[in-house]
């Protein structure tokens, strides 16, 4: 079930990405996108039952939920937060030279 919300808002975000033609539309899609895959991440390592990696000397190692997923989400979450404000930035600039966010009316990018 929760592997299919992963899939559902992938297609959200792809949605968003496609089929919108502004920018700051394109930026949240893209970041439901990458909610979609860290969420998908984590289910990969969750076990049913599954207790924390911390361990006492005298407990034994049964189901334990895996550690690594949540370490890489944790870093896929701050780079895809430098990723948005890098995107956010250039959208910014991009209102202050074309006076739209509408990718369409956007003829040329000069330097």
């Amino acid at each position: 079930m929760t592997y299919l919300l992963c899939l559902i808002l992938l297609a959200v975000g792809l949605y968003g990405v496609l089929a919108k033609r502004s920018i700051i539309k394109i930026i949240i899609g893209l970041a439901i996108m990458e909610y979609a895959a860290n969420m998908l991440f984590v289910l990969f390592g969750y076990r049913i039952n599954g207790r924390s990696p911390i361990l006492a000397p005298d407990q034994q190692v049964l189901n334990i939920v895996d550690p690594v997923p949540q370490a890489l989400v944790l870093t896929a979450i701050v780079i895809g937060l430098a990723t948005t404000a890098l995107m956010v930035a250039l959208a910014v600039r991009i209102y202050e030279k074309y006076g739209t966010f509408d990718i369409t009316k956007i003829r040329r990018l000069r330097g």
